[in-house]
């Protein structure tokens, strides 16, 4: 057994006791088989009443307090963890398996269906089979957008992004889809300038609201959105697609 990255996961049995770095992969994972989640960061908001032992963040979690719950697995992420909190969990007899920074949809819920299935020897959840099919095929373009993630900087979703093909596949083209940066960051005067129709403005990783960050763009029209349904690949999926259009659109 290896993992998205090709790494070992030396599973002796199949785990009973999951520690999940990852908020997206919480969620999955809880929702396919409630009761297999044995800790979670402090970001794991759902599914909500998730009542587990909190292990810190997701950047920055308390290896020691993960070490602490015994599980026979933990997952996390190539892009949220970092290598050396992995290296220590392992080093310690535990393993772990860590997913890809999937940079599509279909990629994102590939990687996620191999460690429900195959990692956890899930049935196949009836949300995956439902965003698969949501998230199918691309809408033709009827909007260019600008995707602002935080502000003080301004960082904006740039090339190979989970939530830059989410809006491609809703028909909403990023207008920094090519930029060479995944994650750009231009000054204010050029978001204003890149030629947008529409300011998607997420709730996290920066929490913007009706009274913080429509005012820097003028005479542009905004959407808040979930964040969820914009960048985790879970359950959330099953039902981003209509939500995440509704809020868009004119």
């Amino acid at each position: 057994m290896v993992d998205d990255l090709g790494e070992p996961v030396p599973l002796a049995a199949t785990p009973k006791r999951v520690v999940s770095l990852v908020p997206s992969l919480t969620d999955a994972i809880e929702a396919s088989a409630p009761g297999l989640v044995a800790g979670a960061t402090d970001y794991c908001t759902h599914p909500e009443g998730l009542d587990v032992p909190r292990v810190g963040g997701s950047k920055y979690p308390r290896v020691d307090a993960v070490l602490d719950l015994r599980p026979d697995l933990v997952v996390a992420n190539a892009e949220e963890n970092r290598p050396e909190d992995v290296a220590r969990i392992r080093a310690d007899g535990i393993p772990v398996w860590v997913t890809i920074a999937a940079a599509t949809v279909p990629e994102g819920l590939g990687s996620v269906r191999r460690l429900l299935t195959q990692g956890l020897e899930l049935a196949e959840p009836e949300w995956l089979v439902a965003a698969e099919d949501a998230w199918r095929t691309p809408a033709p373009v009827w909007a260019r957008a600008v995707i602002p993630v935080w502000r003080k900087p301004w960082v904006v979703v740039g090339r190979d992004t989970f939530a830059g093909d989410v809006l491609h596949r809703l028909g909403v083209a990023n207008v920094y889809a090519d930029h060479k940066d995944r994650y750009p960051r231009p000054s204010l005067a050029e978001l204003n300038d890149a030629g947008a129709d529409l300011v998607v403005l997420p709730d996290e990783p920066y929490e913007f609201t009706a009274d913080d960050g429509p005012e820097a763009f003028p005479g542009l029209r905004y959407a808040l959105v979930d964040g969820r349904h914009l960048t985790w690949c879970g359950p959330s999926l099953a039902e981003a697609h209509a939500a995440l259009l509704s809020g868009m659109r004119p």
